[in-house]
């Protein structure tokens, strides 16, 4: 498998997503960003063996080809896609990257409009308020970055505040 991400979007609103709530609150926000500037959305999940979710023909003792991770981290991503709520008729991509989060998330914004990700991830540095890979996108990605918080991205009145 070729571990350099694929061709970055031309247009659009890029968010990343791990399965965590912060990048389930990141998704959302993309989604109603990107429908309501009549943009495209491309929905990436970076993934290696030891963050992808565990494949249904894993058992103890036995480890699944690396094609079955990937089949498992494509379901939860179109799960996480399915459950996001996005709003109908919106144009979606989604893109399972087998590197590194940053990597892929950088190479992704290098077409993008906007990159959007959540505060935090499903890293173990509990109580920070950024983490490793949003700090490290803000400083690399080539497009404007969205950083949102779990429980901010349903506040009420939000859509009147960022109207254009």
């Amino acid at each position: 498998m070729d571990p350099t991400p694929r061709t970055p979007p031309q247009g659009g609103v890029v968010v990343g997503v791990d399965g965590s709530a912060c990048a389930r609150a990141a998704l959302a926000w993309a989604g109603r960003m990107a429908a309501r500037g009549g943009l495209p959305l491309t929905v990436v999940r970076a993934w290696s063996i030891p963050t992808a979710p565990r494949p249904d023909c894993w058992e103890p003792g036995y480890v699944p080809p690396v094609w079955e991770y990937e089949r498992a981290v494509r379901a939860a991503l179109a799960d996480d896609v399915a459950a996001a709520g996005l709003p109908e008729g919106l144009a979606v991509d989604c893109r399972a990257e087998h590197c590194a989060p940053v990597d892929a998330l950088v190479a992704a914004s290098s077409g993008a409009d906007l990159l959007v990700v959540g505060a935090r991830g499903r890293g173990g540095a509990h109580g920070r308020l950024l983490g490793s890979v949003g700090s490290s996108v803000l400083r690399a990605a080539h497009c404007p970055v969205t950083v949102v918080r779990s429980g901010t991205a349903q506040r009420p009145g939000w859509a009147e505040r960022v109207r254009a």
